[in-house]
């Protein structure tokens, strides 16, 4: 192997080892991202039970949804 490919050879190897840690990287943000979007969703379903049984336990009044909107 002469200089010019041995030169290659390395170029190509660092290349390859960034853009290894940045795959690693990036799998560790959407796993990250994963795991605050479950807790998200979770806590957003327990909102709207607890508006539902707030609106459900306030006789008379229209659910947010069923209302119009203010500048009406």
């Amino acid at each position: 192997m002469n200089k010019q490919q041995g030169c290659r050879l390395q170029q190509m190897e660092e290349a390859l080892a960034h853009l290894t840690r940045l795959t690693e990287d990036l799998s560790e943000v959407i796993a990250r991202q994963d795991a605050d979007l479950a807790r998200l969703t979770r806590r957003l379903d327990l909102l709207m039970r607890a508006e539902a049984e707030r609106q459900a336990d306030a006789p008379g009044s229209l659910p947010i949804a069923d209302q119009p909107p203010p500048h009406y």
